[in-house]
């Protein structure tokens, strides 16, 4: 029988040894990366293909990118608290996944891909990457807090869909990932398939992985699977997953991978069986930071090796992604016309 570990011990990432994770490379949709580096844009026309909640074909078409401050960047940078400026950003992030946004447990000091992107904004409307109020919020409550106005940003591996774009308001996609199963190692589940038949199995409220398995066609019915309740954070699901309570996960393989590295006992099976798009959420009312996030984005992608989109994947990813992705790249940034 596997050894159990705390919750507390899941928050911890100081295990020496980095699992590979098996991660289909990120297509290139028709367009080279260039000496760039990045995937090359593409529009997509009003009317064909245009992201809208009505008509959903291409919801990772997002706003042109521009650095004008209109009434969202006014708003954050002259907001008042007790009288005087706040001067910060503030965004909503997680604290518990690894690799992506969580707590160095050296410093106490939230770190990972994620939270690199969050500096590189905040840079960008305050010129100080540090001008940034971090509020960590559950995976079920991002949509909320945009709408309540809690957090001007949320960037925490939200999946870009048809769904959400009615609520909130998107960035271009930052990073692509997939749904895909983790498990026990030694594990009889081989992927998401009748493997997972009588099987328990956990993922998180309000996550596109919940959203798979209430598919009729594919989804947990289909497969024979047990559902357990939704929890609030997918490591919460982890956790259940090292004590026994359920037989496997499904979630994002970028969030699965991290989760591999820090604990050898469980693993990634199967493929990944969607490709999704993680994007910088914000309130559908904003369309000026949007474009400003856009713009971030778009030098975010620049510049090849040296890009700072690439100088963050060497330093949070690529340990814990396998070497058959060979060329990472970002996803080509897509327009509404």
């Amino acid at each position: 029988m596997r050894s159990l570990r705390s919750a507390a011990a899941v928050t911890v990432c100081a295990l020496g040894v980095a699992t590979a994770i098996a991660v289909p490379a990120m297509m290139d949709d028709g367009g080279g990366g260039g000496e760039s580096g990045a995937r090359q844009p593409r529009t997509v026309r009003a009317g064909a293909e245009a992201a809208s909640a009505d008509s959903c074909r291409d919801p990772e078409a997002s706003l042109r990118p521009s650095s004008a401050s209109g009434p969202a960047i006014k708003r954050i940078k002259n907001r008042k608290v007790n009288g005087h400026k706040l001067n910060k950003l503030i965004a909503g992030v997680d604290q518990n996944s690894y690799r992506w946004g969580y707590r160095d447990p050296a410093t106490g000091d939230l770190t990972g891909f994620d939270i690199d992107l969050v500096h590189a904004i905040a840079d960008d409307i305050f010129g100080d990457p540090d001008a940034v109020i971090f509020r960590t919020i559950p995976t079920s409550q991002r949509i909320k807090a945009l709408q309540q106005g809690k957090v001007d940003v949320v960037v925490r591996t939200m999946t870009i869909n048809c769904d959400r774009i009615k609520d909130v308001a998107f960035s271009t996609a930052y990073f692509q990932a997939g749904q895909q199963v983790l498990a026990p190692d030694g594990t009889s589940i081989t992927g998401y398939n009748k493997t997972l038949r009588g099987k328990k199995v956990c993922t998180a409220q309000g996550s596109t992985a919940e959203a798979e398995l209430d598919k009729p066609d594919t989804g947990a019915e289909h497969l024979g699977a047990i559902r357990v309740k939704p929890v609030p954070n997918q490591l919460d699901c982890l956790v259940r997953l090292q004590l026994g309570q359920v037989d496997a996960v499904i979630t994002d393989n970028a969030l699965a991978a991290g989760q591999a590295a820090q604990d050898p006992s469980v693993k990634l099976v199967g493929s990944r069986f969607t490709d999704e798009l993680y994007g910088v959420a914000m309130n559908k009312d904003d369309d000026d930071l949007v474009r400003r996030v856009n713009k971030v984005l778009e030098n975010y992608r620049q510049g090849g090796a040296g890009s700072p989109w690439m100088k963050a994947y060497q330093k949070w990813l690529a340990k814990d992604f396998s070497t058959a992705q060979e060329n990472p790249a970002p996803p080509a940034p897509e327009y509404k016309d």
